[in-house]
């Protein structure tokens, strides 16, 4: 079973008849990439990885998320190669969105979580290759919020 799809210039491997399986967000992007649209290079973990996280007895022993990570690690670094950027790295970091996306989208859903990879080395990084350093910090403010509300329900201060 294939749990992870890239998208991106000339090698995306999803259409926008795939929501079952990319979600309404994956899919969307996978049809604009395949249109030819500037869309950032990207991978979607197919909805049934959520499956498996919330039932893993069905799937199996080690189904999640071991299984998974050698496959995971692989889309990543064809993401680096294509980016041109590696994540983690403190000259040019690789910075990605986590985005939820069911086939319809739904109240309650996660909220996206921005900037992953910013950390206290590559924020310098963003830094000198943006030559912003309120845009690097503002970016690196932003994940740790979304981080903090989404991941450890942390609630927002007004």
């Amino acid at each position: 079973m294939k749990y992870f799809y890239f998208f991106g210039p000339g090698q995306t491997e999803g259409k926008k008849e795939m929501k079952d399986i990319l979600g309404g967000k994956g899919a969307n992007l996978a049809e604009m990439a395949n249109l030819g649209l500037p869309v950032p290079a990207g991978f979607t973990i197919a909805t049934s990885v959520c499956q498996l996280f919330y039932n893993p007895a069905k799937a199996g022993p080690g189904c999640f998320p071991h299984r998974l990570e050698p496959t995971f690690r692989q889309y990543l670094k064809k993401l680096e190669k294509v980016s041109g950027k590696c994540f983690g790295d403190a000259n040019n970091p690789l910075l990605v969105s986590v985005r939820s996306g069911a086939k319809f989208s739904m109240p309650g859903m996660m909220d996206t979580i921005l900037n992953l990879g910013l950390n206290d080395r590559t924020v310098q990084g963003l830094i000198k290759l943006t030559n912003n350093e309120p845009f690097a910090w503002d970016c690196y403010r932003r994940l740790l919020q979304m981080f903090g509300e989404v991941v450890l329900r942390i609630e927002k201060s007004i």
